[in-house]
């Protein structure tokens, strides 16, 4: 017979209560998050509707303005937009949901030191339940957690075939001394002896039978027949709950467990001896070959395995081998873009900021080429921005050129020159983007593309070299792993973390060099 586990049903509320508040928790967390991240995307969108916008609110065109507007309030999160002038009327109200209550973000719309109107967006608010329908796989795992956690509590804790017998002992003892106290049973001295033999046990079974019998007999003369009769039913209910049945079971358990290790003790003494005279046919034949033959056979299956291993590896993983050969290091620029601002540009804009950077690229890579640490090295194409960034190829052209510390340089340089302008565009309201490189050979540009998108932050240079690319920047640049890398290409790539003081003021007369170029063609 299975018995349950001791309390499961109040284990059940507690584990209950743990995936309620864990589900609190989450949509908790889930709204936190998105609120964050809900008014920095409306901060961006409202300092772009202003940029947009600027020249039709100053005149107060409420076609353009509603133009305007209706392209932001195609946005999920967006719930009303209201563009004012600078007398605080309002021009141009829109809207999929006016009277929907929101986060609102307002700001003015200068032109100089003049106001001439102001923006305010307003956010839709965020629902509990579409937290939890867009996390609905974590609600139904942990669902399934907890209620695999209940079903093993169950299978666990539930009792033993011991536990169960020194119960059913307990419950005997309980009853023998409520019979013992009432007066109705008496087991007399021989009552602790009864455990210790089967006969005696039987016995004293029996002699409760009987004494129970002439107590009944005895009641029922004194006593009315219904008095008699629930007596007797009594008596037959409590009788079987003697010890003779519980106590026979438990001496054959014993008797059998102690046959069994008897058995096992005497198969253990023998084996020795009769594997000593009787060996296995294996041995025969073991026997039968030369100890120098199958040492030599065993050494050759071994050989032969380790060498077929080690070709399939080396198969598997030449793109990843540290010591291939490289001569071309190509250096990929991608736009930091969490909320594909990029795409949502107006084409007006976008294509006169990606000429900006694309003209910064060249100009960079220009007069990075001029230096003279970099000689033999040479540029393969001309790098131009699109909304996925640009790669720019480089080229050793004999085998003393610093390829690889070209590329880092480079890379470098591009971020230190996206700095300075993103800094400067939002300063004055415009649309800009931080940006983030990565450098490696042309075996590993594919790999290089998916670090950049999955693991690459604002501002970072990842790089994927072999050992010569790694040995070639060692003395100018250092470099840091990635933590927690979860793939083999994560493990390999490494990141830019600092270089040298002659590193450093060399990049920056580059920088100024370039800005310089860029002031004077203005």
């Amino acid at each position: 017979m299975t018995y349950l586990a001791p309390r499961q049903g109040l284990f059940a509320i507690i584990i209950l209560i743990s995936f309620f508040l864990q589900t609190l928790l989450l949509v908790i967390s889930t709204d936190q998050q998105l609120t964050k991240i809900r008014e920095q995307k409306g901060q961006q969108m409202v300092a772009q509707l202003i940029d947009e916008a600027r020249l039709s609110l100053e005149n107060k065109d409420r076609v353009s303005l509603s133009v305007i507007a209706n392209r932001y309030t195609s946005e999920q999160d967006v719930a009303r937009i209201l563009i004012k002038d600078n007398n605080d009327e309002l021009l141009v109200p829109v809207g999929n949901a006016p009277m929907q209550q929101g986060d609102t973000i307002e700001q003015m719309a200068t032109k100089g030191d003049a106001v001439i109107g102001s923006v305010a967006l307003t956010l839709k608010d965020i629902s509990k339940g579409e937290i939890i329908t867009m996390q609905w796989p974590f609600v139904i795992g942990s669902l399934i957690l907890h209620l695999f956690l209940w079903l093993l509590y169950g299978y666990v804790a539930r009792p033993t075939k011991e536990q169960i017998n020194a119960l059913s002992r307990d419950i005997q003892d309980l009853h023998r001394e409520r019979y013992l106290q009432s007066g109705q049973l008496a087991y007399g001295r021989g009552a602790n002896e009864s455990y210790s033999t089967e006969n005696h046990t039987a016995e004293s079974h029996t002699g409760d039978s009987e004494s129970g019998t002439s107590d009944v007999n005895n009641l029922a003369a004194n006593n009315s027949d219904k008095d008699a009769a629930d007596i007797a039913a009594h008596n037959q209910v409590k009788k079987p709950i003697s010890t003779a049945g519980i106590h026979d079971e438990v001496n054959a358990y014993l008797r059998g467990q102690q046959q069994a290790s008897n058995a096992t003790s005497d198969t253990e003494s023998v084996d020795p001896v009769s594997s000593t005279q009787h060996p296995s046919d294996g041995s025969d034949i073991d026997k039968s070959v030369p100890s120098g033959n199958r040492s030599s056979s065993t050494e050759n299956l071994a050989a032969s395995t380790d060498s077929a291993s080690m070709n399939k590896f080396t198969s598997s993983a030449s793109k990843l081998s540290a010591t291939r050969t490289f001569d071309t290091v190509q250096v990929q620029i991608m736009f930091h873009d969490e909320f594909n601002m990029l795409e949502r540009l107006a084409p007006e804009m976008r294509m006169p900021y990606l000429a900006l950077c694309t003209q910064l690229l060249n100009q960079a890579l220009t007069e990075l080429l001029q230096q003279p640490l970099l000689l033999g090295v040479s540029a393969m194409n001309e790098p131009r921005f699109d909304e996925s960034g640009a790669y720019a190829v480089l080229k050793a052209d004999n085998s003393h050129a610093k390829v690889a510390l070209a590329g880092v340089m480079l890379g470098k340089l591009y971020l230190m020159l996206n700095k300075i302008i993103h800094d400067k565009h939002i300063e004055l309201s415009r649309f800009a983007l931080p940006a983030k490189a990565g450098v490696s050979d042309d075996a590993q540009s594919d790999a290089m593309k998916q670090l950049l998108k999955s693991v690459g932050k604002k501002e970072q240079m990842l790089i994927l070299l072999p050992n010569a690319g790694l040995k070639q920047i060692g003395n100018y640049v250092q470099v840091q792993s990635l933590k927690r890398p979860t793939t083999v290409y994560e493990r390999e790539c490494a990141i830019f973390d600092g270089a040298n003081d002659s590193m450093i003021q060399r990049l920056a007369e580059v920088r100024n060099a370039v800005l310089m170029t860029g002031n004077e063609e203005e």
